[in-house]
């Protein structure tokens, strides 16, 4: 039992990192918060990395009281194969929804799912 618990030991002691990895510095970084609840945030990383966000407060729902924080924003980043990723976002009362050139999109619909879809509408059924 001893040997088995030092034999785990031994895999997670090879397993952390090796060598002399150095932090990355931080180049720009700039925040604002205010009283509405309103915010914004953005920074960048020597190695590229860019990030911004800015969200405020914002009725979601048919009551005064369903308030809450709606969003966007992007990062961008360089892949190991050195081309640089991009994302767009917003989440607010429809949920998170991403953008960017890498980003699988869905096939159109067929013809005829969109026929039969305009039919139902004018039927008044959607």
């Amino acid at each position: 039992m001893k040997f088995i618990i030092a034999l785990a030991f031994l895999a997670v002691a090879l397993a952390a990192p090796q060598g002399d990895t150095k932090p990355i510095e931080i180049v720009s970084s700039n925040s604002e918060m205010n009283a509405d609840g309103s915010y914004s945030f953005n920074f960048e990383s020597a190695d590229g990395t860019k990030v911004s966000e800015s969200g405020s407060q914002k009725q979601v729902g048919p009551k005064p009281e369903d308030i809450g924080t709606v969003s966007k924003g992007s990062y961008s980043y360089t892949s190991p194969d050195g081309v640089v990723i991009t994302v767009n976002w917003t989440a607010d009362e429809n949920g998170f929804q991403a953008t960017g050139d890498h980003l699988p999109t869905p096939p159109p619909m067929p013809e005829h799912v969109v026929k039969m879809l305009a039919d139902l509408k004018a039927a008044g059924v959607l």
